[in-house]
C-alpha cells in the first residue's frame, strides 16, 4: 500500500500523522491512555504526546489547548477534544487530502519505478 504521511514543522510545534490519530482517538474514546491503547503505544508514549497539545509548564505551542483533560478519581477522569483541537484536527486532515490529490500523478509514478512492480505489470502478471 502507497500512503503519503505528512508532517507540517512549525517553529516550536509539529503536527503529524500520530498527534492527529491521537486527536481523532481521544475525540472516540473520552481518554488519553484508552487512544494510546487503541494505537499500540505505552501509557507515557500517550502522555507526551498529549503534552504536547496541552498548554503545559508555560509551553504554549498554540493559542489555545486542543484536549482537556480531567485527573481520575471518585468523580473518574477523561480527556476531550476542545472545539480548537477538532479545527486543529479538520484543518491538517484538510492539508493532508490536499496534497494527496495534488501530488497523486508523481506518486504514481514513482511507484510505477519500483522494483518488481513494473515488471509484474508488464508481463500482464504470468
Amino acid at each position: 500500500m502507497t500512503a503519503l504521511k505528512l508532517r507540517i514543522l512549525f517553529d516550536g510545534a509539529m503536527m503529524g500523522p500520530g498527534k492527529a490519530e491521537l486527536l481523532e482517538r481521544i475525540r472516540e474514546t473520552g481518554s488519553i491512555a484508552a487512544a494510546g491503547r487503541q494505537m499500540k503505544m505505552s501509557y507515557k508514549r500517550a502522555w507526551m504526546l498529549a503534552e504536547e497539545l496541552l498548554p503545559a509548564q508555560g509551553i504554549e505551542r498554540y493559542t489555545q489547548p486542543l484536549i482537556s483533560s480531567a485527573r481520575g478519581g471518585q468523580g473518574g477522569g477523561g480527556a476531550r477534544l476542545t472545539d480548537h483541537g477538532a479545527e486543529v484536527l479538520r484543518l491538517y486532515r484538510d492539508v493532508v487530502a490536499r496534497s494527496e490529490e495534488a501530488a497523486a500523478t508523481s506518486i504514481a509514478a514513482l511507484e510505477h519505478m519500483l522494483r518488481g512492480k513494473a515488471k509484474s505489470e508488464m508481463s500482464g502478471g504470468k
